[in-house]
């Protein structure tokens, strides 16, 4: 901190550079704009920062990694010591076909996987369903029953590798798959590693991927977070998105406020279920958005640090350090690719994928180049792969924790976003907490609002998009695209035919009967559906159990 004194002297001393230094300058070339301001439009870009504008305490704002308010990192050597987790999301058509994407990535050096879902799996219908029609295999893989898992995962050691999975309304169905399948392999369950996405709350906000009323949606939460306390203490029980809603248009002081009221009321639920916090906080991840301007970026991941740092020790009284450490993956932003000149992809995927590791992120996953056509190419997904590892061992990005703390810019743009996050999770609480302003479509409106007005300024050439509305060429080269045929969801239909009829039907049958009496009381559902899935009972048949007992979700109902 400087001194007051001090802080006179550098105001006047700017004032004075602003007379006599930058204003014959300005009269004569004047600036590219009247007004600069940050990528979401939240914040004015100052022409120059100074201890006037970021008059931090060190211990209070900033501190040393590994430590509170964790501002640099929730880790003392961050990527020093290890390197983030190298995820590639992955998954299309059959379990056969993903399995071979995984063989592949892991053969070309990635750490972690990331598996994706076709949309029936993440919708709880099995692809023999009407519903599934059209959709089998093409925004993800079929999961129908365990033995698809098994495909998957066949010749991969689940004890070896770590593995994020998107879902969230059907979350505890693939959970219990993930860990029938190390019991299979004879993986202890407490060396299981891996995220599961399991957060509902995003979907009513942003994806609209959801199947039950929010009550019982949180109630399937709370079960997860008990069992994997207890059986999977290695295994991340949700990763609160906030990816999701900054693809929906948010700001980035939104993405920040909006992931973390998703969290206060996930933690709210499990404390109201009597859950102890500091048994299952420190199995809470975060998942953020990486966009194109890089400051702003690393200031909002360490804001988001910071804020749940305060949160969890004001708010909750947790005592466990784990407990306040905000660990997240960060995925680059697939609203920002263009199918214009797909090539630039690579460069604002590698610009963000910098932003991620400059701001500490646990794990990474960079997107391909043609994810704005179709599922990305085999080639693709190498070029994603290998644009971390430069970043790793090239650029030097990784070998200093936080290098942009002690920036003026950077640290007045985290004090800013913090401030404006905070503003607007005292308006949920106004608004009876976060479930009820989601509820009443209070969130929703607020960044469809941001949307409308950034999409006006690209109509109408305010926004510079590079290829789309500024340096466009007549032309455009042929990409090859990855595409699912018809052939391939008869295979999974055909597959899923075979499987019921080699299953024992009894015992799926009273499998199902011990879910749906659980679903009436307050038994954890999660042994049961391990259970169930062993027998291969399948995803849409105890998805169907639970859509029974506990209703659908219509946005707006009460």
């Amino acid at each position: 901190m400087f001194d007051p004194d001090e802080l006179e002297e550098i105001r006047e001393a700017k004032a004075e550079w602003e007379e006599e230094t930058l204003g014959p300058t300005l009269d004569r070339f004047g600036e590219r704009k009247e007004e600069f301001t940050t990528d979401t439009g939240g914040n004015v870009v100052e022409r120059l920062y100074t201890p006037d504008d970021a008059d931090v305490d060190y211990d209070e704002d900033v501190g040393f990694p590994g430590e509170k308010p964790y501002t640099r990192g929730v880790y003392p050597t961050m990527h020093r010591g290890r390197l983030w987790t190298m995820r590639q999301y992955a998954g299309f058509g059959t379990a056969a076909e993903t399995n071979e994407r995984f063989r592949y990535l892991i053969d070309n050096g990635s750490s972690g996987l990331s598996l994706a879902f076709d949309l029936p799996t993440q919708m709880g219908y099995d692809s023999d369903a009407m519903m599934a029609a059209g959709e089998v295999g093409k925004s993800g893989v079929a999961i129908d029953s365990l033995h698809d898992m098994e495909t998957v995962f066949d010749g991969i050691d689940l004890g070896e590798v770590s593995t994020s999975m998107t879902i969230n309304a059907p979350a505890a169905v693939l959970l219990a798959m993930y860990v029938a399948l190390g019991d299979k392999q004879g993986v202890p369950r407490e060396e299981l590693r891996g995220t599961i996405q399991n957060d509902i709350m995003k979907e009513y906000i942003a994806r609209n991927l959801y199947i039950f009323p929010p009550e019982p949606s949180m109630r399937l939460i709370t079960d997860i977070f008990e069992f994997c306390a207890a059986e999977t203490p290695k295994f991340n029980t949700i990763s609160i998105s906030g990816y999701h809603i900054r693809e929906a248009g948010s700001t980035a002081a939104q993405e920040v406020a909006f992931t973390l009221g998703n969290g206060i009321q996930y933690v709210e639920a499990a404390v109201d279920a009597g859950l102890d916090v500091d048994d299952f906080a420190p199995q809470l991840s975060f998942f953020f958005n990486a966009h194109n301007n890089i400051l702003e970026e690393v200031a909002k991941f360490r804001a988001a640090r910071r804020m749940w740092a305060k949160i969890m020790e004001e708010r909750f009284g947790a005592e466990n350090p784990k407990s306040m450490q905000l660990k997240f993956h960060t995925q680059t932003g697939g609203s920002t690719l263009t199918a214009q000149q797909v090539e630039n992809n690579v460069v604002r995927v590698a610009y963000q994928a910098l932003a991620a590791v400059l701001g500490g992120t646990q794990s990474l996953h960079t997107n391909g180049k043609d994810e704005a056509l179709s599922l990305p190419t085999e080639k693709s997904v190498r070029t994603a792969l290998r644009t971390q590892q430069i970043l790793a061992h090239e650029s030097g990005a990784a070998d200093t924790i936080d290098p942009l703390a002690g920036s003026y810019y950077v640290e007045a743009l985290t004090d800013d976003i913090e401030d404006e996050a905070f503003d607007l999770l005292d308006e949920v609480d106004d608004r009876g907490g976060m479930l009820d302003a989601v509820k009443n479509q209070w969130v929703q409106r607020e960044i469809q609002d941001v949307a409308y007005e950034r999409q006006r300024e690209i109509e109408e050439g305010e926004r510079v998009i590079v290829g789309v509305n500024e340096y466009q060429v007549d032309e455009e080269p042929t990409v090859e695209v990855q595409e699912v045929s018809e052939e391939e969801e008869q295979k999974q239909v055909e597959s899923l035919d075979a499987r019921k009829d080699d299953r024992d039907e009894e015992a799926v049958e009273a499998a199902l009967a011990d879910i749906r009496a659980a679903a009436n009381g307050d038994e954890n559902l999660l042994p049961l559906i391990v259970t169930a899935v062993k027998a291969y009972a399948t995803v849409g048949e105890i998805c169907g159990v639970l859509r029974e007992e506990f209703g659908e979700y219509e946005p707006g109902m009460a």
